[in-house]
């Protein structure tokens, strides 16, 4: 079955080599169903005539695809699109405990034919960068988890938007830009005055953060002290936590789960009660803080259901916008 005609480069792209600019022609027409699996392509003389680029530039693009798994070829049928071609990048900052329930209700709500490569950036630009270069034209579909909150990566535009995901930090001031984001201001007051009724009883409200030891917009620090000062209970934000200034009736904001491991050590050090004598809220929900003390209580998206929302997303390819709610669910701990 012969293939409909490409949309083949002109090539007098400056960002891009001639192979690239053919890789890039045959992977779009398969993201976007113009190419089905088993659809026969051009022979290496006829992709030649139809766009100007040499023999030897066809057949090393060929290639490339063929190693990628893109496509495939046999004496008989020559070069077609391979049955399982369909590979999806995700590009998140870490894998922890709530990533990788996220990566895992991704991963469960696609088709075993789709074909997904993890990484991690670590929130170091030059990875992030290179990584995204690197993936240009190899995927039918990106999911990237930005940098930061306050804009997205140049990098990011080099990828088609119809093709990109952004997820967790970012904006939405790029109406191309589809997106699942967390809201990191309104929805920590809006949680906080939720369990007003149980963080009353406590003195001492302390938020433990550092913009230099976690990626959390600091946003966070802003929200916090305005919560409080409405509330008129006395508060302090420390950059990590301090087990010699832990008194009775503190109630503890973390962010960090190395900072969560500390503040439950020191409680059982000083045979204190998270729950009684203290009070603390983590952020990111995992099955561990469902059981560990009884429950600790937590601020925190699903992460499940972004990981849905974006294989509904890879598979639908419709446009998405989102800002995913964020709830505190009251346990023990509080």
């Amino acid at each position: 079955m012969l293939m409909k005609r490409l949309n083949l480069p002109t090539g007098d792209s400056p960002n891009a080599t001639k192979i690239q600019q053919l890789i890039n022609s045959v992977t779009e027409a398969i993201s976007t169903g113009k190419l089905a699996p088993g659809n026969a392509l051009p022979s290496v003389n006829d992709m030649s005539r139809q766009s100007g680029f040499s023999r030897d530039t066809v057949f090393k693009a060929y290639n490339i695809l063929k190693k990628r798994s893109v496509i495939e070829s046999t004496p008989t049928k020559g070069y077609f699109v391979a049955s399982e071609s369909f590979r999806v990048m995700m590009l998140l900052d870490d894998f922890s405990a709530f990533k990788e329930q996220l990566y895992r209700s991704f991963r469960e709500n696609l088709p075993e034919t789709y074909s997904v490569d993890l990484l991690f950036h670590h929130y170091n630009e030059g990875v992030f960068e290179q990584l995204v270069q690197n993936s240009l034209g190899r995927y039918s579909m990106y999911v990237v988890m930005n940098l930061n909150n306050r804009k997205l990566h140049p990098s990011l535009a080099k990828i088609d938007s119809n093709k990109l995901l952004v997820l967790d930090m970012g904006n939405g001031d790029r109406p191309e830009t589809n997106f699942l984001l967390q809201n990191f201001d309104s929805a920590l007051t809006n949680c906080l005055e939720e369990g007003w009724h149980l963080l009353q009883k406590y003195e001492e409200f302390v938020l433990i953060y550092s913009p230099h030891r976690t990626p959390h917009p600091e946003e966070i620090q802003l929200a916090f002290r305005q919560f409080c000062a409405k509330h008129g209970i006395a508060c302090r934000v420390d950059r990590e936590f301090d087990s010699s200034r832990l008194r009775e009736r503190q109630a503890y904001l973390v962010v960090c789960e190395s900072d969560l491991v500390q503040v439950w050590k020191a409680c059982r050090h000083r045979d204190f009660s998270p729950g009684r004598q203290i009070g603390v809220i983590a952020y990111n929900d995992t099955p561990m803080k469902e059981i560990v003390g009884n429950g600790i209580t937590v601020i925190s998206t699903d992460f499940g259901e972004m990981g849905k929302k974006a294989a509904i997303f890879v598979k639908s390819k419709q446009k998405i916008r989102e800002v995913l709610p964020t709830s505190l669910i009251i346990r023990e701990s509080l």
